[in-house]
Parts: C-alpha cells; sequence; structure tokens
C-alpha cells in the first residue's frame, strides 16, 4: 500500500509541492516547525535513509540545499534547518525549515494546523524564488 507521501507525489492527495523531478518531489508539511517548512521526499518508497543508495541521498541533499537556499531568501530566518527524523511517516523524508535557534528544531513546537492561504503564499514565494535560482524544470505550475 503507497505510503501518504506516495499518494501526495502523485497526486491522489492535496500537496503544496515546490519541487518535483524524476527522483524526488518536495511540499510544504502540514505540521510545520516554521513558514515554509518543506519535506524533500524520494520517488521510491525507502523507509530508512540508512536503506538509500548513496545517489539518492546526494540528490535529496542537492534538493534540499536548493530549498533551503529559498527559505533563506524567502524568510530571511538566522539558520535553516535539516533534519532526516522518519518516525511519522515509514517513507524517507527530509525537513528543510526555517530556525531562529535550537527550540526550532523540536517537534513538539509544530504547528498542529496551518492557514491554507498562508500555506498558499509560501508556496508561491518558494516556486518563484526557486525558478529564480535556475531550477525552473523542477518547479510545478
Amino acid at each position: 500500500m503507497p505510503t501518504i507521501f506516495t499518494r501526495i507525489i502523485d497526486g491522489e492527495l492535496p500537496g503544496d509541492l515546490v519541487w518535483s523531478d524524476e527522483r524526488c518531489a518536495a511540499f510544504l508539511s502540514i505540521n510545520p516547525l516554521g513558514p515554509g517548512h518543506t519535506l524533500v521526499v524520494p520517488r521510491q518508497e525507502v523507509d530508512h535513509w540508512i536503506d538509500a543508495d548513496a545517489e539518492l541521498l546526494a540528490h535529496l541533499t542537492a534538493v534540499a540545499h536548493a530549498v533551503g537556499a529559498a527559505l533563506q531568501e524567502v524568510f530571511a530566518p538566522p539558520r535553516v534547518g535539516l533534519i532526516i527524523a522518519g518516525f511519522e511517516v515509514p517513507h524517507l523524508h527530509v525537513h528543510v525549515f526555517p530556525a531562529d535557534g535550537l527550540g526550532a528544531f523540536d517537534f513538539a513546537n509544530a504547528a498542529t494546523s496551518v492557514d491554507a492561504d498562508e500555506q498558499a503564499a509560501h508556496r508561491e514565494a518558494l516556486r518563484a524564488t526557486l525558478r529564480a535560482a535556475g531550477h525552473g524544470a523542477s518547479v510545478p505550475d
């Protein structure tokens, strides 16, 4: 049975995608640690990150880097955080989020709901920034 992330990537469930290519997709978290919190998820259903091959991990890291640079430009946080936790959904995913301190890395501080209009604005700002950075081929319309 496909994971919830596969269903989002395949368009069966709604998702605020900011990136989509042949190996992965990136979309906004529904429980963000901060504005623009994005999940970078491989299309291949790999549960534990140590089971992913080095090529896939390198690709996910490159996409997370591009998304992180966009987050930095759009939201200007002191830092951009990166976490691979792997407990929420049994499908490898990299959290990329604005961080203003160590407390930003605590999932207990994640939002329990999001405003749809605010999410749409974050999605569009990140898409525009990624396009401007030369990643247009991987940014959904």
